[in-house]
């Protein structure tokens, strides 16, 4: 097979924003996807792609994508730092919007980019995850992974109730309080805390995980413009790293 296969999903949901289903290639709803109507209506400035990727595995060579998603990052960051870029700052503006002091609490892309400024580099995780973390870089957006096999149901980016559970890397148990936004899914597990803050250790990626969710988020004047592409390289490196494997993406109104 040349290249990986595409399968396209539109959710047709409107204002009630119906949730986005995510189909494997049988045909069986794996899971769904979307946004609640708060979060839609007090963020109107935010753009998404979002795509199902499986057939993954650990041992594939990404070393020539990352180096051209890190010379991206470097010649961005000569001129000036992360916290001048305009995709950073309508993150800044969005985490004090949610009440959050935005020098503490960064959203995933500016950490990432913090960190290969310091340390020229960034760690080696999953070939996956260093993929998607060289296009976040490069593209100073955050994008997250999350392991399809460790989400129930429908996974939604909502105003949590206070009694979700939250799992760090390290393995301890958290609570999120009522209204900060998480990713939640349909059994209270939160996969995200503080939006694009902080990743659950629930659902990150393992050698062993297979189908992946990657979500891609902006909120500055070019966002849809500027995911457009991210999605169009994404694909290109996923398909060139992992030739068999296959893509669905959904489309959020």
């Amino acid at each position: 097979m040349k290249g990986a296969v595409r399968n396209f999903v539109q959710d047709r949901g409107g204002l009630e924003l119906q949730p986005t289903a995510i189909h494997t290639t049988k045909g069986a709803i794996l899971l769904t996807f979307g946004y609640s109507y708060p979060i839609k209506r007090r963020f109107e400035e935010l753009a998404t792609q979002a795509m199902l990727f499986d057939d993954i595995s650990p041992d594939a060579d990404v070393s020539r994508p990352l180096q051209d998603f890190s010379r991206i990052a470097h010649e961005r960051l000569a001129s000036r730092s992360e916290g001048d870029f305009p995709e950073i700052q309508a993150w800044r503006r969005t985490f004090a919007k949610m009440g959050l002091k935005p020098t503490q609490y960064r959203c995933a892309a500016e950490a990432l980019l913090r960190r290969f400024r310091k340390e020229q580099s960034l760690p080696t995780i999953h070939p996956l995850v260093d993929l998607c973390n060289a296009v976040s870089i490069a593209f100073a957006i955050p994008v997250a992974i999350f392991d399809t096999a460790k989400i129930q149901g429908h996974l939604e980016v909502r105003l949590a109730e206070g009694n979700e559970v939250y799992e760090t890397f390290s393995g301890d148990i958290e609570t999120p309080e009522a209204g900060e936004v998480i990713f939640a899914d349909r059994a209270g597990h939160a996969h995200a805390r503080r939006w694009s803050n902080r990743q659950s250790g629930r659902s990150v990626i393992r050698p062993e995980t297979a189908s992946v969710l990657i979500v891609a988020e902006a909120l500055h004047d070019e966002a849809t413009a500027d995911l457009l592409r991210l999605r169009a390289v994404l694909e290109k490196a996923l398909s060139d790293v992992w030739p068999l494997g296959r893509i669905t993406e959904v489309f959020t109104p």
